[in-house]
């Protein structure tokens, strides 16, 4: 026969798994590359310079999961989030194509709907961007979005499962504002779009302009000449909450504001798709590299 513990031993053991549970820094990362790799900077950089515990809740398959992960108290950091993303998704908002102004909006507009603090840039733009192969762009002399014209009837195009029915910057408001719908349109995972066109399977996709294998590929970044896609600046993320409760992480996270390029970021991305070096050490890396952003022992 089992022997029930007291009653005060069991509430003081629920009491102890929750404070270890709320004492926790749980970061949350979309199933990108980009989102993982920034998801381990942001841990080892809090974990170096502080004594806090850090979790990371990985693979999140979309922006909206990401959002109800904050929301329901699940995690308290996300990796990473983009202005254009959160712009016309959380936030309900029309697009944007000023950076600065999108920028500020957002901020504002979760710090009163959402008690959550987005930070300022890490420095790059990953905004949605038409690619083709060298041999396509050759072909049909493509250097713009609007040299698709002549030809999309004909194209079939692999796009993100999310951007087909997003408001503002989605498919329907695409073909509006630049006159012209594909031949046929296969939404997948977008993992899988750099694939397809580069093995010829499609003729053209639409994928992220800090991928590592627009590279690895050798693939042509179409010109957004109309200006329809608004801007992707990628920030960290956190809430209110958790920056309140432990002031030294907010420090830490505002270390890395600016210091990641477009090219930067792109060249992480390679690291791990193309040379598949795995995302926390290709993290680790760029730290050392850059001694933490820092040079002393705390921020």
């Amino acid at each position: 026969m089992k022997k029930l513990l007291p009653l005060f031993l069991v509430i003081l053991l629920l009491t102890a798994c929750n404070k270890n549970d709320d004492d926790t820094i749980r970061i949350a990362s979309a199933v990108t590359t980009e989102s993982q790799i920034l998801g381990y900077i942001l841990k080892d950089m809090i974990e170096h310079y502080t004594n806090e515990e850090v979790v990371l809740i990985s693979n999140l398959g979309s922006s909206t999961v990401l959002h109800q992960a904050m929301v329901n108290g699940d995690a308290n950091i996300s990796s990473v989030r983009y202005t254009g993303t959160d712009l016309m998704g959380a936030l309900k908002q029309e697009p944007i194509s000023d950076p600065q102004k999108a920028l500020e909006i957002v901020q504002r507009l979760f710090q009163e709907k959402f008690n959550m603090t987005f930070f300022d840039s890490y420095g790059f733009n990953n905004t949605y961007a038409f690619m083709v192969t060298k041999e396509t762009a050759d072909k049909y002399q493509l250097k713009t979005v609007s040299d698709f014209k002549s030809i999309a009837a004909d194209l079939e195009v692999g796009v993100d499962n999310s951007w087909m029915n997003r408001e503002g910057d989605g498919y329907k408001a695409f073909g509006a504002a630049y006159g012209f719908n594909f031949g046929r349109v296969f939404p997948m995972q977008i993992g899988l779009v750099y694939d397809a066109v580069a093995q010829g399977e499609l003729d053209a996709v639409l994928g992220y302009t800090t991928d590592g294998r627009i590279a690895s590929y050798d693939l042509v970044v179409l010109e957004d000449d109309l200006q329809f896609f608004p801007p992707y600046d990628a920030s960290p993320f956190a809430t209110n909450l958790i920056l309140e409760e432990k002031p030294e992480v907010k420090r830490v996270l505002q270390l890395l504001v600016g210091q990641i390029s477009n090219a930067e970021m792109q060249r992480l991305n390679f690291l791990a798709d193309n040379n598949l070096i795995e995302p926390r050490i290709v993290a680790k890396n760029f730290l050392m590299e850059h001694n933490y952003f820092a040079g002393g022992d705390t921020p």
